[in-house]
């Protein structure tokens, strides 16, 4: 455990991560510009948070799962493509959570993973009702789809997440570079625990995933 603290509390990580990162989102959004222009631009954005959030893992699950030169699709897929589309909007939820409690309010760990929770449970919701309800579905049944289908994901991610930040950042503020480096990973951590989730309720009908890249209407 130390040598993990050792590794968060250096600037290195962060400036490794950022390396890593700020290519692998050039060439997400370029492939997104010239390859897969004709996605969801949903999903497009949903794309551009997920590598902005977990760098070469987040471009990797984009180039096995989300765009049209996928050979074939299956569950495994789906369930990448419905999690990275969970991720997007529980990610920044996380993001503003952490940044209002931690920097604005100084607040403590209950409180932080509270604030945190809330905030990525309502972004996650609305990045599900908003686009149903934009397809013609009304709300209460866009809402009671989201409360089926996207709780125990969020759920999943969330604690995941909030318990790992919290176990590497400690009591660290904005300044600390171990702040920055644990929401980093725990951002990353709450993807992969939410992953086998996402697989089990696509394989159960709870959830019927994402749209195959490859049947996306070229003129939607």
């Amino acid at each position: 455990m130390q040598g993990i603290q050792d590794i968060v509390s250096s600037p290195y990580f962060i400036i490794t991560w950022a390396i890593l990162m700020i290519p692998s989102l050039i060439i997400v959004i370029r492939a997104l510009r010239v390859n897969n222009a004709h996605l969801m631009p949903l999903m497009k954005v949903v794309w551009g948070f997920t590598v902005a959030y977990s760098g070469p893992l987040g471009l990797l699950i984009y180039w096995l799962t989300g765009r049209k030169e996928i050979s074939d699709d299956n569950d495994w897929r789906r369930a990448f493509r419905s999690v990275a589309h969970c991720y997007s909007g529980c990610g920044m939820g996380e993001i503003v959570g952490v940044l209002i409690a931690v920097g604005l309010l100084s607040l403590g760990n209950l409180w932080t993973a509270l604030i945190t929770f809330v905030l990525a449970y309502v972004a996650g919701f609305a990045l599900t009702i908003g686009p149903e309800m934009q397809g013609g579905t009304a709300f209460r049944q866009a809402f009671h789809d989201a409360l089926l289908a996207e709780t125990p994901s969020i759920a999943v991610m969330e604690v995941v997440a909030i318990g790992v930040d919290l176990l590497l950042a400690g009591n660290a503020g904005m300044g600390d570079w171990k702040f920055w480096s644990s929401l980093v990973i725990s951002l990353t951590c709450g993807l992969l625990a939410a992953y086998p989730v996402n697989l089990l309720l696509i394989r159960h009908g709870v959830k019927e995933g994402m749209m195959d890249p490859r049947m996306t209407d070229h003129h939607a």
